[in-house]
């Protein structure tokens, strides 16, 4: 039985990693004996446990419920090691993080940078994007994610805010009649995030909250573009705060109706509900929760 449980640890490997050789690299290995074990396995099972190609491996629908139940498997053993092994005496482990492109420009890059220090033995490996990945699917621990979080079956913690300001490039807004009510913006053209809604809310001084929706030709999947198409003249768009500030210092973007606020953007950390290193996620979780400059300053870049 021990040896099988090998077998299927090493197999779940080469699942997370996508090839014999990836995984050979990360147990070290030599490619040949990986496969060999994986062929083993598949053999005393008596099931076909992955389709092989020269290009890539998939998974057969047996060896999808092997790798669940392997996932599982390997979940409570990391979790019976931290159990002996409290992170209270020292932290150590692999952590992988995904975070928004747009925030190694805040505070909270501070933030990750002091918990990459007071905690030596962690191996940080961090995707900044905006493409929002898979946590379970892409094999990552945590996600830090902007904006407002629908029902989830992961689990979260607010961390923090990002202000936005309204901008457009000086040319693009002198171009237009000078708006005094968001209502003067739907004849203006929108540089839009793919990821957020066509209608955008504004609030006034008083409270008044007023939706506008405009007209775009320019959707893009980031904030710096959306920084970039609208300071060479595409628009009007909504950023975060540090940026635009940015583009105010270089005189690439002005301020769109000052008067008029932006619902500012929720930080969350996410990570599933069963994690994979539980221990070492909650301590991530909590470090960047606890930092003042995260709640206060994150759209502020230091």
């Amino acid at each position: 039985m021990i040896d099988k449980l090998r077998s299927i640890a090493i197999f779940s490997t080469v699942v997370h990693q996508g090839t014999f050789r990836g995984a050979a690299l990360h147990l070290g290995l030599a490619p040949s004996r990986v496969s060999a074990v994986v062929s083993d396995l598949e053999r005393d099972l008596g099931v076909t446990l992955l389709y092989r190609s020269t290009r890539q491996l998939s998974l057969t629908q047996e060896g999808r419920i092997l790798h669940a139940k392997a996932q599982e498997m390997l979940a409570a053993a990391e979790t019976g090691l931290d159990a002996i092994n409290p992170l209270s005496t020292e932290p150590s482990g692999a952590l992988r993080v995904s975070a928004p492109a747009f925030v190694t420009q805040t505070a909270l890059i501070d933030d990750m940078a002091a918990f990459a220090k007071t905690y030596p033995k962690v191996a940080l490996e961090l995707y900044f994007t905006d493409q929002q990945h898979d946590l379970i699917k892409d094999r990552f621990d945590v996600a830090i994610r902007a904006g407002w979080l629908s029902d989830s079956e992961h689990l979260t913690r607010k961390i923090g805010d990002a202000d936005r300001l309204l901008v457009a490039s000086p040319d693009y807004a002198a171009s237009k009649p000078a708006p005094t009510h968001p209502s003067d913006l739907e004849s203006w053209d929108w540089v839009r995030f793919a990821v957020r809604p066509d209608q955008t809310e504004l609030t006034g001084e008083d409270g008044t909250v007023v939706s506008v929706t405009g007209q775009s030709h320019v959707t893009v999947s980031s904030a710096d573009a959306l920084y970039e198409f609208s300071a060479r003249g595409l628009g009007v768009t909504a950023i975060p705060e540090h940026l635009a500030c940015r583009g105010f210092e270089r005189g690439d973007l002005v301020h769109v109706l000052p008067d008029w606020s932006l619902k500012a953007l929720g930080i969350f950390a996410v990570w599933p509900d069963q994690s994979r290193r539980e221990n070492l996620t909650m301590l991530f979780v909590r470090f960047l929760a606890e930092q003042g400059a995260c709640t206060d300053q994150l759209g502020k870049s230091s």
